[in-house]
């Protein structure tokens, strides 16, 4: 096996508990590290030790918004249940190395401009049909395709061509090398070719994945019932799945509380201190930066076209106020994107803007304004909302006035796709827990190409690119990590506010749940204890 970019773990991986008043418990910190070429094949096995994981029974999943089939290929608020319908070809551990799932084992070309994979034999669809080299073809082509909306469609376009030796043997030909590809690998859901365009329509979701769905009622959530003849044996445990749309979070909160719902991500930060003290309740903070909040600009709107207003911006807004108050103290206060587990993370990078009003007026003065009228679109979800008071609130202080625009989930994600933001927006965005190149030619909010800002730049292009064909270790690399860093804290296009990850708020009773980089949820060792 040849191994050309390995990744210089960061940091262990790690797990902290920590008894909260009333007995409820935290469970804090999963560290990222480093990344490798090829592995063999390892047989999955439940996380916990002891008893033998008790099979049957139904989780109820609480999410705040529903599923939205045309973003099937977009990580988003969405994505939760990928990974129930669906396998990627590979799944990363805790410290960012690639470990089997649909792909056994893998070995890169010396030249770096190929990788041949060896897939997994004996997977069969839900419904039947046999899992070949056939649908990872089209899966990489499916992300290539413009019509859809899926990031990672840069990494995806470098792959030109396919060389098939039988069902189960690919070679996958790189136009030049790439640092991310297994950021892709794991990304990319092995969808049913056959009937693709019925899965973004919502009407037939077929995959090799570990749950079958039995029924989507929009606006209401999703019902899963197990795969039988599903590839890793005796999983899963459960028996069926029902994803329950909860928008209001008291009703959430309630739904928690009385074991109505057994599991959920999206406890505003603001009301977890009110389930830590429930015995029956367990909270586990994602500590790898899977998201983060953030202000968006839309640097065609004037005066936001000048950098001097949106630094004064980054300027104004209290991001240690935000993370305490609104989101519970969950999280990470910085100007960048970057969770401490990156390579591309600084301490320098993270408090580059820290709360400073007067500074904030100066520069506004500076760009000749006194005052400015915005408008500000956020997501209509209580978390989201309470993130979006807080910046109208500060903007304000500094003579901002802003103007909330609330507005659902899946309206907000295609006004992001298709750059058709405001003035000013917050959201959350990914992509910075992985590989540090994918965040900028992958996300929407920092694309170098086409990013939802309209902010281009050929000096940010070129050092984007160099980045993501370098190995990712050594000088190189680590200076065009810097160079990406600067020009995102210098143009102010995208303003960081609070990394955070994702919080799991569990019935004790739940064990074997983890998520995959990108949220997807994988419940295949999860179990309900008697």
């Amino acid at each position: 096996m040849t191994e050309l970019y390995p990744t210089t773990p960061t940091a262990l991986s790690r797990r902290t508990t920590l008894r909260a008043a009333g007995g409820g418990t935290l469970l804090l910190g999963l560290g990222l590290a480093g990344c490798r070429s090829a592995v063999s094949e390892s047989a999955s096995a439940p996380r916990e030790t002891g008893a033998k994981p008790r099979r049957g029974g139904t989780l109820s999943v609480a999410v705040n918004s529903d599923f939205t089939p045309s973003l099937l290929f977009a990580q988003s608020g969405q994505s939760l249940q990928q990974r129930l319908v669906y396998n990627t070809l590979v799944r990363y551990d805790d410290q960012l190395k690639p470990q089997p799932e649909l792909a056994t084992s893998w070995e890169y070309a010396k030249d770096g401009r190929g990788i041949t994979l060896k897939l997994r034999t004996g997977v069969t669809y839900h419904d039947g049909r046999p899992f070949t080299a056939d649908d990872v073809i089209f899966a990489v082509k499916n992300l290539q395709n413009p019509l859809r909306a899926a990031q990672l469609r840069s990494t995806a376009a470098a792959i030109t061509g396919f060389e098939k030796r039988g069902d189960h043997e690919l070679v996958l030909k790189l136009a030049h090398p790439v640092n991310n590809l297994f950021d892709l690998f794991e990304f990319m859901i092995i969808t049913d070719r056959n009937s693709v365009e019925e899965a973004v329509a919502g009407k037939k979701l077929n995959g090799t994945g570990p749950f079958k769905l039995t029924k989507w009622s929009p606006g209401t959530g999703l019902s899963f019932t197990r795969n039988e003849k599903y590839w890793q044996p005796d999983r899963p445990y459960l028996d069926a799945v029902e994803f329950r749309v909860v928008a209001q979070a008291d009703a959430l909160l309630s739904s928690l509380r009385t074991g109505q719902t057994q599991l959920s991500y999206g406890v505003p930060g603001r009301n977890l201190a009110a389930l830590a003290a429930d015995p029956e309740l367990v909270i586990s903070e994602y500590a790898t930066g899977g998201g983060a909040h953030y202000l968006g600009v839309n640097t065609t709107v004037a005066p936001l076209n000048d950098k001097t207003v949106r630094q004064a911006l980054a300027w104004g807004i209290d991001r240690e106020r935000i993370l305490k108050q609104v989101l519970g103290g969950y999280g990470l206060a910085s100007a960048t994107p970057w969770p401490k587990s990156s390579p591309a993370f600084s301490e320098a990078g993270r408090t580059h803007y820290t709360y400073d009003p007067g500074k904030a007026r100066e520069l506004l003065k500076s760009a000749g304004h006194t005052t400015l009228d915005l408008p500000l679109l956020h997501i209509n979800l209580p978390g989201d909302t309470a993130v979006a008071e807080a910046v109208q609130y500060d903007l304000k202080q500094i003579g901002v006035r802003v103007t909330l625009e609330p507005t659902d989930p899946a309206t907000a994600q295609k006004n992001l796709i298709s750059q058709s933001m405001p003035g000013l927006w917050t959201m959350s965005h990914g992509f910075a827990q992985v590989q540090p190149s994918t965040l900028a030619v992958s996300a929407y909010p920092f694309n170098e190409a086409k990013n939802t800002s309209r902010f281009r730049s050929a000096h940010y292009t070129n050092f984007v690119r160099d980045a993501w064909t370098t190995p990712e270790t050594g000088a190189r690399a680590n200076a065009l990590r810097q160079q990406i860093t600067d020009t995102l804290l210098d143009e102010a296009f995208i303003i960081d506010l609070v990394i955070r990850g994702s919080v799991q708020v569990a019935a004790k009773k739940l064990r074997g749940v983890t998520l995959n980089k990108f949220t997807y949820l994988n419940l295949d060792d999860a179990h309900l204890a008697g």
